[in-house]
């Protein structure tokens, strides 16, 4: 099992920032990506960002540009920079860790993102 712990969410202006963090532990691997996923009221979950442990990076559209994915390996933990934030990014954001042993891997608890207009 992994345990992640996500810290950095709350309620902000359009345009402007906001930075999440995810810490993994348990039984982590060196071959692993992590990423964000979010999911608006109403909505499926989405892909946001994910980045493996080689630092590939994968962005949805929607946010490219705005976003930076980023991790530590050395401390299990990915980050979400988020910039030019709009009110269409309020969503709960969900971390996701998914060691090469796991299909769908393992998931955060939620962070809620609001972004006010």
């Amino acid at each position: 099992q992994v345990q992640l712990v996500e810290s950095g969410g709350g309620l902000v202006q359009a345009g402007g920032s906001l930075r999440l963090s995810c810490a993994a532990s348990g039984s982590t691997a060196s071959i692993n990506s992590m990423g964000w996923y979010r999911q608006a009221p109403g909505k499926q979950r989405e892909l946001v960002a994910t980045i493996n442990s080689g630092g590939t990076t994968n962005y949805a559209d929607s946010v490219k540009g705005r976003f930076t994915v980023s991790r530590d390996n050395a401390k299990n933990t990915v980050y979400l920079q988020m910039n030019s934030l709009k009110p269409e990014d309020t969503a709960v954001y969900y971390c996701n860790y998914r060691p090469y042993y796991s299909t769908n891997g393992f998931w955060g608890q939620g962070a809620q993102v609001t972004v006010s207009s």
